[in-house]
């Protein structure tokens, strides 16, 4: 043909969008997803802090596997955020009394009163992570099955007072 392109080759505009679309989700994957590998491993030391932590309390509140978690999860909110925006936090005036109660607690763990430190470090964790709960509340809310537990009339009323059932958008 003497126009230069086959008609079965010229760029329509289905093919046209759908590359813009390609290359529009090529850049929100690569933003929206991209973590390095410092924030991997941060979100890992953070889950196994969590994990070591449950893992103590299961074990009739083992003090060794208690502290382990503590410092893995402080340790993976550290890699995971950076090191300044961590030190940022948990020094803030605002933050400053969870953050006494949560170190507090985290340093009577390791003293060995355990039930008295958890019970510190979990009031403070309350305190620094308020603004964040009645999100996470939320969410909970909507899983199949704890949902339906979260909604069982003692635990709602206590719900409702942390995360009222309308959150402002």
């Amino acid at each position: 043909s003497g126009r230069g392109v086959e008609p079965s080759r010229r760029p329509t505009l289905a093919t046209s969008h759908t590359k813009q679309r390609r290359e529009s989700l090529a850049r929100f994957d690569h933003m929206a997803f991209a973590l390095n590998d410092n924030k991997k491993i941060g979100i890992g030391l953070t889950a196994a802090g969590c994990f070591f932590t449950t893992v103590g309390v299961l074990f009739f509140l083992d003090r060794g596997l208690i502290s382990m978690g503590n410092l893995l999860f402080l340790s993976g909110v550290s890699m995971t955020i950076g090191p300044y925006p961590t030190v940022r936090f948990f020094t803030r005036p605002r933050n400053l009394k969870g953050s006494l109660f949560f170190f507090g607690g985290l340093a009577v763990v390791i003293i060995g009163w355990v039930i008295v430190g958890l019970l510190l470090e979990g009031y403070g964790f309350v305190i620094l992570f308020r603004g964040f709960l009645p999100t996470v509340l939320m969410f909970l809310k909507r899983t199949p099955y704890l949902g339906r537990a979260l909604d069982l009339p003692g635990v709602k009323s206590v719900i409702n007072k942390i995360a009222p059932a309308q959150l402002p958008v």
